[in-house]
């Protein structure tokens, strides 16, 4: 059995998406030849915990956790947040909202204390608050190495500091390196807000090029961030996307809901905010009794205070269920009794190349998929090829409101609109063995050219 580390910041009791990736590449790694050792933070800034998620890490698996200094206490005494959590990497939104305040004729209201630590944040914490965790965590384990042999290394981010973790480690030890993008890194839409100097951008852009070329292989998971690497030249590039674990779900879905349901599951955050929908929805509410009665709107996750408002001026209170947070497990039941699973993309250019982790559960669950994002983008192709819904631009009232219209004609004849979608490509163990098949290229190689 070969033996891999895999480096991570996301790993549980963190809920959240960024935990799933890993997480299930290591439920099944076993399967393919690999005991994997993992290496995270055993104090990480959290958006959310889900204990359930621990009970999918295999028994006897070495899970190494150290304590990481990040700056967010001092972040939330200096901007009045003290005792709320945050999103990880202080997610650039002051400058973005600065630009949507501007644009809509508004007085820009953000906080000086919140200008102020964006720019600290961007300038100094480079690639991301995570920083002064690489030295620590390049010297703990090339002494733990040192007695504990392993074949190969993972790094997977964001965030970007545990590549250079990992980078500093292969140097040293000569190990074979695979550098996991579940994200991109200066083209990721909001790193334009982060009110970096040019000198900071240009550190990151000199550190995302060390990374893809030095490492042995990179892993992306959209064809658009695999575009964009090949500028930098990388040994080896491959595409292996999220995906979902049929282990989640049950083998026939569950009976759907009494209501005509439409569920968002995940961060919802205000750029994915479709306005349109909520628009016609209130519109298709007030002209239609009935419609109002059978109408649910169930959100799952958190969610901006802006989306909420824009629910509540489309007179949509009464049909809307809010959910914090939720485990995991129970949310593939909600996904599964919907009639309408919402997917929302970031509107920015950048987007296109974004295919979020989300989707590939929203397949599993097999219901009618309604999406809102880049229209010939990565996740509106996936769409397309899946056969389980349809993309609209942010602005397409028209079409969505014909296909919404469409699904409640279905839901009131009783037909269950289930999807049967070509999904199987997308299953976490057969990623997880072509994830396996390329290490093994790598060792074989690392140990030919030794």
């Amino acid at each position: 059995m070969k033996k891999l580390l895999v480096i991570t910041y996301y790993w549980p009791p963190a809920g959240g998406s960024g935990v799933q990736r890993w997480l299930k590449f290591v439920k099944y790694l076993r399967e393919f030849g690999y005991e994997p050792i993992v290496y995270t933070p055993l104090n990480p800034e959290r958006m959310a915990t889900d204990e359930g998620l621990l009970a999918e890490i295999p028994v006897g698996v070495i899970v190494i956790k150290r304590k990481i200094f990040e700056p967010y206490s001092m972040y939330k005494i200096f901007t009045g947040k003290k005792g709320q959590n945050i999103k990880p990497g202080f997610i650039a939104e002051s400058k973005s909202s600065a630009k949507e305040s501007k644009s809509a004729g508004k007085v820009n209201v953000v906080p000086l204390s919140e200008r102020i630590s964006l720019f600290i944040r961007s300038n100094f914490f480079i690639p991301d608050p995570k920083c002064f965790w690489i030295s620590p965590s390049v010297r703990f384990l090339k002494k733990y190495l040192n007695g504990n042999p392993i074949d190969a290394i993972v790094s997977t981010g964001p965030p970007h500091s545990m590549h250079m973790i990992a980078k500093g480690l292969a140097k040293a030890t000569g190990i074979p390196w695979l550098a996991d993008f579940r994200d991109p890194w200066t083209r990721m839409y909001n790193f334009k807000y982060m009110n970096n100097t040019k000198l900071a951008e240009a550190i990151h852009k000199k550190m995302e090029r060390n990374v893809v070329q030095q490492a042995d292989a990179v892993v992306v998971v959209t064809n658009g961030m695999r575009e964009e690497f090949l500028e930098f030249s990388p040994k080896r590039i491959e595409i292996i996307t999220n995906g979902f674990d049929q282990t989640d779900f049950t083998e026939e879905p569950e009976l759907l809901e009494e209501s005509f349901t439409i569920t968002y599951t995940g961060l919802f955050v205000k750029d994915r905010n479709p306005k349109e929908l909520w628009k016609l929805l209130g519109e298709k509410v007030a002209s239609d009794e009935t419609f109002a009665k059978d109408l649910r709107i169930r959100i799952i996750g958190q969610t901006d205070e802006r989306i909420w408002a824009d629910i509540s001026a489309n007179g949509l209170d009464n049909n809307l269920v809010k959910v914090d947070y939720m485990p995991h497990n129970q949310v593939v039941k909600w996904q599964q009794s919907a009639s309408v699973l919402l997917l929302a993309g970031g509107q920015e250019p950048e987007a296109k190349g974004i295919l979020t982790g989300k989707f590939f559960e929203y397949l599993a669950a097999r219901r009618p998929i309604i999406g809102f994002g880049p229209i010939g983008g990565d996740m509106d192709v996936a769409l397309k090829e899946s056969e389980a819904g349809e993309m609209f631009d942010y602005s397409d009232y028209a079409g969505a409101k014909e296909w919404i219209d469409r699904q409640y004609d279905l839901f009131k004849k009783g037909e269950t609109p289930v999807t049967s979608g070509k999904i199987d490509r997308y299953s976490r163990r057969g990623l997880c063995k072509s994830m396996a098949e390329l290490l093994d290229e790598l060792i074989q190689n690392k140990n030919i050219n030794r």
